[in-house]
């Protein structure tokens, strides 16, 4: 049974907006984290809904905030548990995004998923096996989930941009390099970004590449048209 997911939303009216961006947080956060961002992006992305969902369970290191799975080396838990954590909120995720593209009005070509962290582990696991591929993946600070299975398992390939700090002390800046590698010998479009100095967070640096990432494929996505 899936659980579903509450969200909050900024950016243009519902029923006004054109592109939808999809905010997916990191572990102990919440999607008030990311949307924030939108105050920063939206002046550059008119006619764009950004949308955050809490992730669908309370985070065990955090109560305050919440966690898409458990992470064994930081809570406690076992690897079966993180396992069926990762099965069940991807199921979590996958219903959110056919809820939000029905309420919006807005389809998976004109969607973008923005990740960071585990919410970057959660869009480059989900997003791949759906029947119709968004426009494009930010990927934030976070590495891919069973790299092994991607290319027998991917029914769509949407671009991915990873951006990854080189002084990332929670996901090592290794994870960049890996990720890309599944990525493009699974045939994807992938585009990198390393920020300098940057830790386990968001520099201006790469929302500016990020930015540039999601107007490209937005508007790529409406020449297709």
């Amino acid at each position: 049974m899936t659980r579903r997911l509450q969200y909050a939303r900024k950016g243009a009216e519902p029923g006004k907006a054109r592109n939808l961006v999809i905010f997916l947080h990191g572990y102990g956060a919440d999607g008030a984290d990311l949307l924030g961002l939108a105050d920063v992006l939206g002046p550059h992305m008119p006619d764009t809904a950004f949308v955050a969902p809490n992730a669908p369970e309370k985070c065990r290191v955090n109560p305050f905030g919440y966690q898409w799975f458990p992470i064994p080396w930081l809570d406690g838990s076992t690897e079966e548990e993180a396992r069926r954590g990762i099965a069940a909120a991807a199921e979590d995720l996958d219903a959110f995004l056919d809820e939000i593209a029905e309420k919006e009005g807005i389809g998976p070509e004109k969607t973008i998923v923005f990740g960071f962290s585990q919410g970057t582990m959660m869009a480059l696991h989900v997003l791949p096996r759906r029947d119709r591929a968004v426009a494009g993946i930010v990927a934030f600070s976070g590495r891919l989930l069973e790299p092994e299975r991607l290319a027998v398992e991917a029914k769509v390939k949407p671009p991915v941009l990873l951006v990854h700090g080189d002084a990332d002390d929670v996901v090592p800046p290794a994870a960049l390099p890996e990720a890309a590698r599944a990525l493009q010998d699974a045939g994807f479009e992938v585009y990198a970004h390393v920020m300098e100095g940057t830790g386990h967070g968001i520099a201006p640096d790469g929302l500016s590449v990020a930015l540039s990432f999601m107007r490209e494929m937005l508007e790529r996505a409406e020449h297709a048209d």
